[in-house]
């Protein structure tokens, strides 16, 4: 794209209305021990655990924009859903609360309702209104099953004079309240802020690596890398869902937002990269590679990952590394997408691995 097609998206967005309520731009660094035990590529992470409310994360930049489009509306409330340790749920009922809106969540949860741990008691203190229900383990609810159980509690929020605006799980599927991708639009701007970084410091990544869960942050950087960096390419690891499923619900979002942004870009199927390799048994569900890469990023770096998202793409980028995968002199970028509540509420588990 030219300098003045550049200039007309970052108009477009700017547009739009956004509370900037975070500590931006979060840090980039390098990560001299990791890189020196693998031998390999140099690797980078991009710390969005560190945006600045309550514990940091991806959802947090989404929110800026998700709660000013509720505001605008004239809601009063916001609904979701998510696990019942869901970070996006947790950042999104900091922000509601922060702006006056009532959160208003429903949690999923496997086997017995879960204590209040993590997210959970962050939830719980911030007094969002919580509607349990339960699912199969290892399994992420179907965006139709939860839009369901949406509508089952709708009349009682009704009755009392609420609202709400509705947004899909991790702000990624435009629907409900949310008529256009505004979690995938603020990660091309997360991108165009780590571009921006490295090319200050004379770095081009050749890899961007992250969590990929409900497909938004995906699509943003996968934009963002189109418009900034075009050599760059995306890789994410799904925590949840097979790489077929995945790839529809980015390839989805992408159309939408290149439709928002008025953007003269193709997607094609082979941009969207998926890997499915890393679920270590299924969504929230811990093997002894978990445990080991916290302990290791943990020792070694400073960083803590949480054993849901960031765990599993660590070891995916590792794995990749040990594989053969990037050339030497290859530059990674690792986006470091939060959660670390959950470290503390899968303690258990994770060491017993």
């Amino acid at each position: 794209m030219t300098e003045k097609e550049i200039d007309q998206v970052l108009e477009r967005i700017n547009s739009w209305p956004r509370l900037a309520f975070l500590h931006l731009p979060t840090p980039l660094e390098f990560l001299t021990n990791l890189t020196e035990i693998y031998k390999g590529p140099e690797i980078y992470v991009k710390r969005d655990d560190l945006t600045g409310r309550g514990f940091g994360g991806n959802k947090s930049r989404k929110l800026e924009f998700i709660i000013a489009d509720a505001l605008k509306k004239g809601c009063d409330s916001l609904v979701t859903w998510g696990s019942y340790q869901s970070n996006w749920c947790f950042q999104l009922a900091l922000a509601s609360r922060r702006f006056n809106l009532k959160p208003i969540l429903i949690l999923f949860y496997p086997d017995k309702e879960p204590e209040n741990e993590g997210n959970l008691l962050l939830n719980r203190l911030l007094e969002a209104e919580i509607y349990f229900s339960q699912v199969p383990a290892g399994k992420v609810v179907s965006r139709d099953f939860a839009l369901d159980k949406i509508k089952e509690i709708l009349p009682e929020l009704t009755a009392r004079n609420l609202h709400p605006y509705i947004v899909s799980v991790g702000g990624s599927m435009p629907l409900g309240s949310m008529e256009i991708p505004l979690g995938a639009v603020s990660y091309l701007l997360a991108f165009y802020e780590a571009w921006r970084q490295a090319k200050n410091r004379g770095i081009s990544f050749s890899y961007v690596i992250h969590a990929s869960g409900s497909g938004a942050t995906q699509v943003g950087l996968l934009l963002g890398t189109k418009i900034f960096s075009p050599k760059t390419k995306v890789i994410g690891i799904s925590v949840s869902d097979d790489k077929a499923y995945l790839a529809q619900e980015v390839k989805i979002i992408a159309e939408a937002s290149i439709q928002a942004l008025s953007l003269k870009i193709v997607i094609e199927d082979e941009d969207i990269i998926i890997l499915d390799d890393y679920l270590e048994g299924g969504y929230g569900i811990f093997s002894p590679k978990v445990t080991q890469v916290i302990k290791l990023l943990l020792q070694k770096e400073g960083l803590v990952l949480d054993p849901v998202y960031t765990a599993k793409a660590m070891i995916g980028l590792l794995d990749l590394i040990r594989r053969g995968f990037f050339e030497k002199n290859d530059k990674i970028l690792f986006f470091h997408t939060g959660g670390a509540p959950a470290l503390f509420a899968y303690g258990s588990q994770i060491l017993s691995q």
